[in-house]
């Protein structure tokens, strides 16, 4: 079962699953279903992303070399010139909640 920050929302999942194995609801119906349960990804303010670098005790340069993004790009997210989006806002998360070494291969 996905994990998701709603009772709600993973009690109708738990529906829509039994309905697809019941044969009511078709696999595509289920896969749009478990991406609209995902939560949405926040934004995060240039403090926090200089936060999360500062809390890796790591350079800028070397945080965007794990993020395999520029060092500009990480300059700018810290001045709240661009913010990150995508795959880059998820590996930010991911630092954030479980370290570094969550996402060094």
């Amino acid at each position: 079962m996905r994990k998701t920050k709603s009772p709600i929302l993973e009690a109708v999942h738990e529906t829509a699953k039994g309905l697809h194995q019941v044969g009511v609801m078709d696999q595509v119906t289920l896969r749009e279903f478990d991406r609209l349960c995902l939560p949405p990804m926040e934004t995060l303010e240039a403090k926090q992303i200089k936060q999360i670098r500062e809390s890796a005790q790591v350079s800028q340069a070397v945080f965007a070399a794990i993020l395999n993004t520029s060092l500009s790009t990480v300059q700018k997210w810290e001045i709240g010139q661009k913010r990150p989006t995508g795959t880059a806002l998820k590996l930010l998360y991911l630092v954030q909640k479980n370290g570094l070494e969550s996402i060094i291969i």
